[in-house]
């Protein structure tokens, strides 16, 4: 739709209209509106739409920076001409440079840091320090392919003890998860569903379920024409003794997954939104459920929020075998704009065991479409497929993430990793932020907000037809929901005072509910958010008032 809307009268009708929107696109018709409401006043608009934080990690930054200063040194170490061309970094002797650079240097910001980086490295690990020093170098110069494609040596020893700490609570399962590094979550969730159906594994018209509110695009890929899954919902439903939302599986709705007619689950945990972990009852409840019911069962879990909850643990570490996790590094460390994500897969894997028992018909398809990489096809890893499919197949040789972005991700990880041994200040910090900006934005609505240790906090998810009934009753809740669209508030929140939030129906959430992202916007900000969805109740149970007949 083109026009923005001229006055409120237009709200309801517009809203209808925009309901089969994905809420990510309803967006830029939200900021229309919000900007055009600020052209005409002195209000700042406050997008509350999307979950790109406002804070950044320094330190890692500024080792890596510090680190290109060294790459730029072991360049013209080997090369320095005056014309401004540089050699490449070279393996020998590329320890006692890195040594000698790091005394140089030790006054540098980020240098304390990186000497750590280095000593946890070679000691805990025993890593050959020349290879580990090139690596370093060559990744920060990005003077080379990604070798290995999948991930480099070192980046992956060293996400690999990140993901244990954060995702698995410090207590991984037996054996080990290969890691595939992606250009953000996002790349890492096309690669899984593409490989998914280019092996046979899902196919048109599969059963699969899907843990929900979720992000809209586990809503919408599972629905394109390629796909075109039978999906099922089992929705976050269950509410306390006085009519809260919990955000929390019923053991009715997890148990449908008992049917083996679901091939695939997807979830994001901690959830987007409401931004609760899925609960411990409930994790056995699928744990269970796989080893008794459906042991073939694939469990795609994305767990980007993981790290706002204490203790949290994914389903990668309960159910290693049938799950493929994925995470990324934009949320936690202030990173959208770098791309960091890795997908992990457990060396012992249902994917691969599926691909050993398709059809030969199948496994014939499959040998033509990856036999120009190797001759044994059926020996092919899942995850391995899933990096020549990155690159459709053909353009295998040039897959992998770029050699900066890996760095940056290992200088991350290793950030996390050295901090928890240190006083955990930048997790607290980062816990206080989310936790300060949830309290102001309840506490300025007047709602009631449950304690609860499931709940990461990065987004709240505000039921309206809640508090509708809490606070007017029963009638007024028929009267919103008969006379106005559930988009109505988020519309008229942004025309009338230049606020965008997303509708929760958009993300599988009740269909009342808004979003509000509590990671780009100051503490104060959400005080005002809290205060204009109050007021808009309000004026909404003004009108319905208004309507009532006037006894006698």
């Amino acid at each position: 739709m083109n026009k923005l809307l001229k006055d409120k009268s237009e709200v309801p009708s517009f809203g209808r209209e925009m309901e089969k929107i994905s809420p990510f696109e309803l967006k830029n018709r939200l900021i229309e509106l919000a900007d055009e409401r600020i052209r005409k006043s002195t209000r700042l608009m406050l997008n509350a739409g999307r979950g790109n934080p406002n804070w950044i990690a320094t330190l890692p930054r500024e080792t890596f920076f510090l680190l290109g200063k060294f790459g730029l040194e072991e360049c013209r170490h080997n090369l320095n001409r005056e014309d401004g061309i540089a050699g490449i970094p070279q393996k020998e002797g590329i320890t006692a440079r890195f040594e000698q650079f790091l005394h140089d240097n030790s006054h540098a910001p980020g240098c304390a840091f990186l000497a750590e980086c280095y000593k946890y490295m070679t000691s805990e690990h025993r890593v050959n320090s020349d290879d580990l020093i090139h690596e370093w170098a060559e990744s920060v110069i990005g003077n080379q392919y990604p070798v290995p494609d999948r991930i480099l040596k070192h980046t992956e020893i060293i996400v690999r003890d990140y993901l244990a700490q954060e995702l698995c609570a410090g207590r991984p399962p037996q054996g080990e998860f290969d890691l595939f590094a992606t250009e953000g979550g996002t790349a890492a969730m096309c690669y899984i569903f593409d490989s998914l159906e280019q092996n046979f594994l899902l196919n048109k018209g599969d059963e699969v379920a899907l843990m929900t509110p979720v992000f809209t695009p586990y809503i919408e890929i599972p629905e394109l024409e390629r796909y075109s899954f039978k999906v099922t919902n089992i929705p976050a439903d269950s509410m306390s003794d006085d009519g809260l939302h919990l955000w929390q599986y019923s053991e009715k709705a997890i148990n449908k997954l008992r049917d083996p007619s679901y091939k695939a689950l997807f979830l994001v945990n901690p959830s987007n939104p409401p931004s609760y972990m899925i609960d411990e009852k409930t994790v056995s409840l699928i744990v269970d459920i796989v080893k008794r019911w459906n042991p073939n069962l694939m469990i795609i879990t994305d767990d980007v929020y993981a790290t706002y909850v204490p203790g949290f643990q994914s389903l990668m570490a309960q159910l290693p075998y049938n799950t493929i996790c994925v995470y990324s590094f934009s949320k936690y460390f202030g990173a959208t704009g770098w791309r960091l994500a890795v997908a992990a897969l457990h060396r012992d894997n249902i994917f691969d065991d599926l691909l050993k028992r398709l059809p030969r018909k199948r496994k014939s398809e499959l040998q033509k479409r990856y036999g120009s990489i190797r001759n044994d096809v059926e020996n092919m890893r899942f995850i391995d497929r899933m990096v020549a499919d990155s690159r459709q197949v053909a353009l295998n040789h040039t897959s992998g993430l770029s050699l900066p972005q890996q760095l940056q991700m290992s200088l991350f990880a290793l950030y996390s990793i050295l901090d928890s041994r240190s006083g955990d200040k930048f997790r607290q910090g980062m816990h206080s932020i989310i936790e300060s900006r949830l309290q102001a934005l309840w506490k300025s609505t007047g709602f009631t907000l449950l304690p609860d240790p499931t709940r990461a906090g990065y987004y709240s998810e505000i039921d309206l037809l809640v508090w509708a009934k809490k606070i007017y009753g029963e009638d007024f809740v028929d009267y919103l929901k008969y006379n106005y669209s559930p988009l109505d508030i988020v519309f008229r929140l942004a025309s009338e005072t230049s606020l965008v939030v997303l509708n929760g129906g958009g993300f599988d959430g009740p269909e009342w509910s808004i979003r509000v992202s509590l990671a780009n916007l100051n503490e104060e900000d959400y005080t005002i958010i809290g205060k204009c969805i109050r007021n808009m109740l309000d004026s909404y149970a003004e009108k319905w008032k208004n309507s009532l007949p006037v006894e006698v």
